[in-house]
Order: C-alpha cells, then sequence, then structure tokens
C-alpha cells in the first residue's frame, strides 16, 4: 500500500498525502517529541517534514518505505533544530558579553546598538518574502548557500543572486 501511495503522491494526488498525513502524523509527532520534549516544537517539526514531502514529492526518493523516510527525516530536523539553538544561544551569549564588556559603561551606546539592531530588523521586514527567508537562513541559522538551495528547492544560483540584492537593498535602505 505504501508503494501505492508513493506513486501516487509523486503524481500530486492531493487525497495520497492526506492518507499519508493521517496514517503517519501521530507517530511523526510522538517521535520528534520525545527527542525535542517541546509539543510547540514537534508539531512545528512534523509540520515541516510534511510540507516538506509535498513540496518535494516530485523529487523525493523513499528506498526502504515511508516510514523510515519520514523518521529518517525526524532525526534530520531534531539534530538541525538542536544545531540551530545551539548556534543561536552562542550569538546570544556572544553579543550578551560583547555588550557587557564593552558598553556596561555607556548607556547611550547601548541604545545606539539596540537601535541599530532594530533599524537592521525592520529593514530585513521590507525585503520581499522569499529574499527575507534567504538572508535568514543564510545569516541568522548560519545554513550555506547549498543547504539553503536544496531546502527551498532552488539552484545554488539564485540563492547568491538573491543574497546579493538583499544585500543591496539593505545597505540602500540602511543608508
Amino acid at each position: 500500500m505504501s508503494e501505492l501511495l508513493i506513486a501516487s503522491l509523486k503524481q500530486g494526488d492531493h487525497f495520497a498525502m492526506e492518507q499519508i498525513f493521517n496514517l503517519y502524523w501521530e507517530a511523526i509527532f510522538d517521535a520528534a517529541f520525545k527527542k525535542i520534549g517541546d509539543e510547540n516544537v514537534a508539531q512545528d517539526i512534523t509540520q515541516e517534514i510534511f510540507i516538506s514531502l509535498w513540496e518535494n514529492r516530485e523529487q523525493v526518493i523513499i528506498s526502504g518505505g515511508l516510514a523510515a523516510y519520514l523518521h529518517g527525516a525526524v532525526k534530520f530536523k531534531v539534530i538541525n533544530h538542536f544545531r540551530n539553538t545551539t548556534v543561536k544561544d552562542g550569538h546570544k551569549a556572544e553579543l550578551a558579553t560583547l555588550m557587557n564588556q564593552q558598553y556596561a559603561d555607556s548607556a547611550d551606546d547601548l541604545l545606539i546598538l539596540k537601535d541599530a539592531q532594530q533599524k537592521v530588523e525592520e529593514a530585513l521586514m521590507q525585503l520581499p518574502e522569499r529574499m527575507r527567508l534567504v538572508v535568514t537562513m543564510s545569516r541568522k541559522q548560519e545554513k550555506s548557500i547549498k543547504e539553503i538551495a536544496s531546502e527551498l528547492n532552488v539552484s545554488v544560483q539564485t540563492v547568491k543572486n538573491q543574497i546579493t540584492s538583499a544585500m543591496k537593498l539593505l545597505k540602500k535602505s540602511l543608508s
């Protein structure tokens, strides 16, 4: 039955996707929840897995069964989650240390830094959605151009073009 669902999915059959979701959602959520321990994050991971399956249905290669594929996706997403969380926490700690060392005696400098950070965030929000996603993945999540291209199912050159265009727009907006 799994092979028939996969074949139907690859042909863009929404009903097949719905059946896959109904059959595997709970098991995938449970696997993510056991590894993460946070219900909201586990739900996000589960949703991302099924969205990615649908978006990449034509290219996806499933060997060893659908359940094995989906559980492998959980493992990959959980590792990415912990890696990204660790990187973010590290950057926050470094920034806090830097701010405390350099600006402890200067409230004005701290306000200027926070204002600059806010302006950068506002400028990012002005970017087109897809471009903002690429920049966020590149700069905040520290993903490589190849990783971004793979996740978004676009060419490496498209990612490079998006980043270049975004940097030009950000410089213009912030100058």
